[in-house]
């Protein structure tokens, strides 16, 4: 009967490796979404909130499982159990149909995300000139994306403001004479708005995910074949 391939265990129990970390780090990215201050401040509004950490939730979850597959793929490589690797191949695949179906649903769907995204920022420029205290978390988190991004109100500049712009102190000072600046009630401010910055904020991030995702997929197949290899050796072992 012929013997299990040393080459083939393992480079099964390196690929598994390399899985069990990209399972890890998608777990850490996204639970650095979950509670970065950037992500915080764009979806902070009710609106918006809950169905932006769906996501992330989902993300934290793929991470989890994809660590187990890894686990039960490096015990199965080194251990020659044919039970552990027909189950890391199986959780394998239903993970790459899965990732697939995503991926085919985001590029439909594009389209209609960036709308939603748009439509919702230019809905929550209301809450700048809101006075009431709910709404001054949002307005914090603005602030300070302001700062970062160098940048005034999300659609109108300043004057998505209101009342509220002379609430905070600094709100808005061109401090970089590098970047457009105007004059607004007296202060020299930044004149272009954030929305602009955000979505390319959001659009950068997306390209990061779509890159490990396509990363992800050449090990997850490499994974499959190479326990599917092992699988049919150790049954003719």
């Amino acid at each position: 009967m012929a013997g299990v391939s040393g080459c083939i265990k393992y480079s099964m129990f390196t690929f598994n490796f390399l899985f069990w970390l990209c399972g890890i780090l998608i777990l850490a990215l996204a639970i650095w979404v979950r509670v970065s201050n950037d992500s915080q401040e764009i979806f902070s509004s009710e609106d918006v909130g809950s169905s932006s950490y769906v996501a992330v939730d989902i993300l934290i979850a793929v991470g989890a499982i994809i660590m187990i597959l890894g686990f039960l793929g490096c015990c199965g490589a080194i251990k020659e159990s044919r039970c552990m690797l027909l189950l890391f191949f199986i959780g394998l695949l239903l993970i790459l149909l899965l990732q697939v179906t995503a991926g085919i649903l985001g590029a439909v769907f594009k389209s209609e995300s960036d709308r939603i995204v748009n439509e919702t920022l230019y809905e929550n420029t209301k809450l700048l000139s809101a006075t009431g205290e709910s709404e001054q978390q949002f307005q914090e988190g603005i602030i300070a994306l302001q700062k970062e991004f160098k940048c005034c109100g999300l659609v109108n500049g300043a004057a998505d403001w209101g009342n509220n712009f002379q609430k905070y102190p600094e709100l808005c000072d061109c401090l970089d004479k590098q970047r457009p600046c105007q004059s607004y009630n007296g202060k020299e401010v930044y004149k272009e708005p954030c929305i602009p910055f955000i979505k390319d904020f959001l659009a950068k991030n997306l390209i990061i995910v779509i890159g490990i995702a396509f990363g992800l997929a050449v090990i997850e197949i490499l994974g499959l074949v190479f326990s599917m290899v092992l699988y049919c050796q150790i049954g003719n072992k």
